[in-house]
């Protein structure tokens, strides 16, 4: 979390990790298209030869608290090509929260499982634990055949500690709901880290309540995180490596 003092902002930077082709773009431009024009920024898109995104793509939501600090989201993805690992370790520099998108397909296994690897070594090589770093899991492209079951994905989810969720990001399913699920553990990690309500004054609560609102869907974050496999809020579904 970065802290611009002429502005009065705190910044909290997401990034979205995965494979490449995997979705982490599409998941970004269906966030976009979802958010009140009054609250977005630009989405910014690198493209090259060998991969879609090369660096990343900004998507700033603000929020203003009572003590008149405001605070302003950052959402990155990395380019998923094995020949880009420099610029992935950069674009994780001062990550808060990581959402992996994995590609729902049998055939894409090994991929997703390569790259969630390389986040955590990434990771670390920026002096970070994955362990102790929010993140959630997306299980992509469910509406292509040959994709791994949902009774797999269950039970995928039942050997770790990262919330599950199911998603096809080309037409927007799944794709508010995993990132109101990352943004909550994130802001949850950075608040006790740094007691955001007490020093600043930032409702944590009126914050998510806001950037649902801005998001367009109707549903608060409660009902969002309710999607995670499983449908259980109180009863989180959890996720192992991909």
């Amino acid at each position: 979390m970065q802290l611009d003092f002429a502005a009065r902002e705190l910044i909290i930077k997401l990034v979205y990790y995965g494979p490449a082709l995997s979705g982490k773009t599409t998941n970004l431009q269906a966030l976009h298209r979802l958010a009140d024009p009054a609250a977005r920024g630009r989405l910014m898109t690198l493209e090259t030869r060998d991969d879609r995104t090369l660096f990343f793509d900004l998507l700033p939501l603000s929020f203003r608290s009572d003590g008149e600090v405001g605070l302003r989201l950052k959402v990155f993805t990395v380019p998923g090509q094995v020949i880009h690992g420099s610029t992935r370790r950069l674009v994780l520099q001062g990550a808060d929260g990581v959402a992996f998108i994995a590609d729902s397909q049998v055939g894409e296994t090994q991929a997703n499982a390569q790259a969630f690897v390389d986040l955590k070594e990434n990771l670390k090589a920026n002096g970070k634990d994955l362990r102790r770093m929010p993140v959630v899991i997306q299980f992509n492209k469910r509406d292509l055949p040959d994709v791994r079951t949902d009774d797999e994905l269950s039970r995928l989810a039942a050997r770790g500690r990262e919330p599950v969720f199911a998603a096809v990001a080309t037409r927007g399913l799944g794709v508010v709901e995993t990132f109101a699920a990352l943004l909550r553990q994130t802001y949850r990690t950075l608040d006790a880290e740094h007691q955001l309500n007490a020093k600043f004054g930032i409702d944590g609560d009126a914050f998510l309540r806001e950037v649902a609102a801005k998001l367009g869907t109707g549903k608060s974050v409660d009902e969002l995180l309710a999607a995670c496999l499983g449908g259980s809020l109180d009863g989180v579904v959890r996720a192992g490596a991909p």
